[in-house]
């Protein structure tokens, strides 16, 4: 199982983007957090961002889209050459669909989950899948603290997705730091997003191979 870090960049300075995602150099991908203020109650920022970010940056782009009337926007995202997309399932209406779409169109489809929303009503759904992504914190603000509640879900989680079968990353975003991610490593997380705990250290690049090393001592992982 691999372990990659994805900062986001909600902490950061957004006005200046590109110059911030230079400043982690170490990670494995970007992490973009797209809000309408209707999805949750927070407005960040759209497509022609992430479109701007594209232009100035070869990293793996890994965009959250906490919106509304997400099959129709989606796509966009995955043509703007985002590489991971991920929808929240309880913004859609056809989540087999789009997760086809998204794949079709060249981007990894990953379905998000509120921190109350369970896993095991869609399992079937788990083979049209590249990612599940848990929120571990309530989605709409960066630097909450994490939910230990949410631990059992993660193995639960990693449960299902090994029966599943493939590569299918599990996810975690919320309240990701040095005091927590070796929590959700043991229970079989291995993709990590992190907001706070980067932006907010004083050498984030640092931070991304400390978080890094953490999550693979934990898991005994390569």
């Amino acid at each position: 199982m691999g372990i990659r870090i994805t900062p986001s960049v909600l902490n950061a300075d957004l006005a200046n983007l590109n110059a911030e995602i230079a400043r982690i150099p170490s990670c494995d991908a970007v992490h973009l957090d797209v809000m309408d203020n209707r999805f949750v109650p927070n407005l960040t920022f759209g497509l022609p961002v992430v479109e701007r970010v594209r232009s100035g940056t070869d990293k793996m782009l890994d965009v959250h889209l906490m919106i509304a009337e997400v099959d129709r926007w989606a796509p966009g995202y995955a043509e703007a050459g985002a590489e991971s997309v991920t929808f929240h399932i309880e913004a859609s209406d056809a989540p087999v669909k789009l997760a086809r779409q998204l794949r079709s169109l060249g981007a990894r489809a990953s379905m998000g989950l509120r921190p109350a929303t369970p896993i095991e009503p869609y399992e079937d759904l788990l083979g049209e899948l590249d990612m599940v992504m848990l929120m571990t914190v309530e989605p709409g603000f960066g630097g909450q603290s994490f939910l230990d509640i949410m631990l059992p879900k993660i193995r639960r989680t990693r449960a299902l997705l090994d029966k599943t079968g493939g590569d299918i990353w599990l996810q975690v975003d919320g309240g990701i730091s040095a005091e927590t991610i070796e929590r959700c490593a043991e229970a079989g997380a291995d993709t990590f997003v992190a907001g706070s705990a980067v932006y907010g250290a004083n050498d984030p690049d640092a931070m991304v191979r400390e978080l890094g090393r953490m999550a693979k001592a934990a898991t005994k992982c390569c």
